[in-house]
């Protein structure tokens, strides 16, 4: 049953928060990256390069879980278990760019490899805790 993310925890999306997103392997062993991510309203977003290991794994097994730290707090954070609901190299390109301008800010991108396909995951959060 999809879950909202509660107000008091929006400003961490709106943050250079970073992200620690769980996938599973194939063998069912977690596999943690750190990751720049953003919110929708409705979905959590984020954004990585096609065949990275992270992207194999949600194209194989949606589930995922991830913790954003609030930068100004260590102690506070959040926690979301969800689903990939959507897979998409459709607005990954300006996506990316966003999300550097957020956490690095630059306007574009500037770590793109010569042949990258950029990816957008929508996450559905189905389960939200958290600590203020």
């Amino acid at each position: 049953m999809p879950e909202t993310i509660p107000s008091a925890y929006l400003d961490l999306f709106e943050k250079r928060a970073f992200a620690v997103l769980a996938t599973l392997m194939p063998d069912g062993s977690p596999q943690v990256t750190p990751v720049w991510c953003d919110f929708d309203g409705t979905h959590v977003l984020v954004n990585s390069a096609r065949g990275r290991v992270k992207d194999r794994n949600m194209r194989r097994d949606p589930r995922v879980a991830l913790v954003i730290l609030d930068p100004d707090n260590p102690y506070r954070y959040l926690e979301v278990r969800g689903r990939v609901v959507e897979i998409t190299e459709d607005g990954a390109e300006e996506h990316i760019d966003r999300l550097a301008q957020k956490y690095l800010g630059v306007e574009k991108y500037p770590y793109r490899q010569p042949g990258e396909v950029r990816v957008l995951y929508k996450i559905r959060p189905e389960r939200v805790s958290g600590l203020r």
